[in-house]
């Protein structure tokens, strides 16, 4: 296995092409704006940009549904343009993500196109039919609400086709090896233009058996392994992370037996219980989930967010939780999603609060694992929910108080701008907080500024400290005779908790506030007792200042 884990200390930025920047006036982002952008990513401290989907496509469900794995949409540029880009990135240290969206296609993708038209093509069984109807098929849709099916007629082949997502993205079949030779061969073709890894979507539908006859489908971990061994082969540094929202004794099959299969996963279960957190100011469920997801190997790695492109899933919630969740960020059913979630941006969600969104972030950049932050989010952008479905949060980037919030000089862009109200681009972009010192761009940058200098949170083995308040998160992080201390309370008022840090190589009394100057010192008992404002948080190094990290291999 590889040695280079620059994963484990990075801070992942995702966007869409479509939505950041528009250099030529046609009102839809593409890779030149984007890449005229790049200092400005740098200048955050994104370390790695994950890039939601810009190859050809429909356009029916935001570009999920691929017509073309090895091309860019026309809309976006050129590949010499994507060439470009990941040259600049790679020139500013900054490497690029891509997604991976191989659990199927869209239904004008040559391969279906060419499989329904006759029974003989070579490319029939790299989709999933059936001669009739199966009675499983008002079963497991990915959007309920929307969705009505998973299995539909076509009336070119006369049998009906697997899909787990919309009607016009067909399933892959999957384990047909032909299938999985082709992916193999798309992810080497990006990897050679410049790709550090990929986002894959929907894991456990990929590695899934599917057909007409499956009831209870297994997973073909095998895939991962076969994945990884490739990405490995061509590329020593590259890495997938996955989108698999599965339960935590599942975990450890994806990552692999012996740590040798996904290197990344997104903590959906540490998520959904981060948001339970804020809304009831119970730390306690949190500090569990954090447990119950404690990685075994060191290659491994989770992705901790806070929003994505989709909506906030809390279909793992119990329902006393799920709706605390709703009652205090999505309580108008118009905020809701496919009966299991929120669709709204996480400014909106927290009323614009401050101090709620620096500790949103403080906890997202401090629990164990690497941030991935959404494009906006460092402006506390908001949504549009007249816009349906997902779209709500898709809305172009706002860069400036100008026309069209800077994005583009077009009259029309592709979605509108958010324009007036509390999140309009007219006093929410990223002109104006450059240039406000106390601004949330700013307190950001700083926060991800500290956040590469502790290691300790990417590398390093954390436990739950014990606190003398259900409201009061204490994370202790340690990793080569440093430690850290990290204290959030998630309750609106002040709270006074004392909290033992525990053995240390360095001066056990004393913790330095790496943020502000609260330090503290130990009583003679060897417990700090510290006041946290409502939503406070605190940075604490272990015993001061001075210390020494071999970074050498990080």
């Amino acid at each position: 296995m590889i040695s280079d884990l620059w994963y484990k200390n990075a801070v992942v930025y995702c966007l869409s092409v479509e939505s950041f920047m528009d250099s030529d006036g046609d009102g839809v982002g593409d890779f030149r704006g984007l890449t005229r952008r790049l200092d400005y990513l740098h200048g955050l401290g994104v370390t790695a940009v994950w890039l939601m989907p810009f190859q050809a496509s429909p356009g029916r469900d935001d570009g999920y549904d691929v017509s073309d794995f090895y091309s860019v949409d026309p809309r976006y540029g050129t590949l010499g343009d994507f060439v470009e880009f990941t040259h600049a990135a790679k020139q500013r240290g900054m490497r690029v993500l891509i997604d991976l969206v191989v659990n199927h296609t869209s239904d004008q993708h040559p391969w279906f196109q060419s499989a329904r038209s006759d029974p003989q093509s070579p490319y029939r069984d790299w989709y999933v039919w059936s001669d009739r109807k199966p009675k499983s098929a008002d079963q497991g849709m990915v959007f309920p609400g929307v969705q009505k099916t998973t299995w539909t007629r076509d009336p070119v082949a006369k049998k009906y086709y697997f899909h787990r997502f919309y009607e016009f993205q067909p399933d892959l079949n999957t384990s047909n090896p032909h299938v999985q030779a082709e992916i193999l061969r798309i992810m080497g073709f990006w990897i050679q233009l410049g790709v550090s890894g990929f986002r894959m979507d929907a894991v456990p539908f990929v590695i899934a058996e599917k057909g007409p006859d499956v009831t209870t489908p297994k997973e073909q971990f095998q895939m991962l392994r076969t994945f990884r061994e490739f990405l490995q082969w061509r590329k020593g540094d590259s890495v997938i992370l996955a989108e698999a929202n599965v339960l935590p004794e599942d975990d450890m099959k994806y990552f692999g037996v012996d740590g040798d299969r996904m290197q990344m996963m997104f903590n959906f279960h540490v998520n959904q219980r981060l948001f339970y957190a804020l809304a009831s100011g119970d730390a306690r469920p949190l500090a569990e989930a954090l447990k119950e997801t404690q990685s075994k190997y060191d290659t491994a790695q989770w992705g901790i967010f806070l929003r994505n492109h989709d909506e906030l899933d809390l279909g793992r919630l119990d329902p006393k939780q799920r709706q605390a969740v709703f009652d205090a960020f999505g309580p108008d059913k118009t905020m809701q999603l496919y009966d299991r979630g929120i669709r709204r941006r996480l400014a909106p969600m927290l009323n614009g609060d401050r101090r709620r969104l620096e500790l949103a972030y403080s906890l997202m950049f401090t629990l164990p694992g690497t941030p991935v932050m959404r494009y906006g989010d460092e402006i506390a952008m908001g949504d549009d929910l007249s816009l349906p479905e997902r779209y709500c949060a898709r809305t172009p980037m706002q860069w400036s108080s100008e026309k069209q919030g800077g994005f583009s000089k077009a009259d029309k862009t592709f979605l509108p701008v958010i324009s007036g109200g509390g999140f309009g681009f007219e006093t929410v972009n990223v002109a104006q907080q450059r240039r406000d010192p106390n601004s949330f761009l700013n307190w950001i940058e700083r926060i991800i500024r500290m956040r590469q200098e502790l290691p300790e949170i990417g590398w390093g083995d954390c436990v739950s400290l014990p606190t003398s308040d259900e409201a009061v998160l204490a994370l202790r992080y340690d990793w080569r005779n440093n430690a850290v201390v990290i204290l959030h309370n998630l309750a609106a008022e002040p709270k006074e908790v004392g909290f033992k840090v525990g053995p240390t190589d360095g001066e056990p009394g004393r913790l330095v506030d790496l943020l502000a100057q609260a330090h503290s010192e130990a009583d003679e008992d060897g417990r700090h007792r510290i006041v946290l404002e409502g939503y406070g948080y605190r940075w604490f190094r272990v015993g001061g200042l001075n210390y020494l990290l071999d970074r050498s291999d990080i």
